[in-house]
């Protein structure tokens, strides 16, 4: 899995941010790495080496894959995804500046 840094390993969503910037490298598609894409700007502004993606919608892919995955409760899992991202990005954000 994707190292996260010291300061931020502790933080919620954490594990979810790092396993989505490992699966991005390893160049699969996967929730987690749609998420990373889809928060792609402020996870950078935070410092964490999110990789360029040319082109497409990763909210939009983020809820195709999981609507494969379980059509019903597609919704409400890409909320609590993505609410989770925010929760990681705010923590961050709060813990760097000091």
């Amino acid at each position: 899995m994707h190292p996260t840094p010291p300061d931020l390993e502790g933080l919620p969503g954490a594990d979810l941010v790092s396993r989505g910037l490992t699966d991005l490298e390893a160049g699969r598609d996967t929730p987690a790495a749609a998420l990373v894409r889809m928060a792609a700007p402020r996870l950078r502004a935070i410092g964490l080496p999110v990789p360029s993606e040319p082109t497409g919608n990763p909210g939009h892919r983020l809820y195709e894959l999981l609507a494969e995955e379980d059509r019903a409760a597609a919704h409400s899992r890409y909320n609590a995804l993505v609410g989770r991202v925010v929760s990681f990005a705010r923590a961050a954000e709060h813990a760097r500046a000091g």
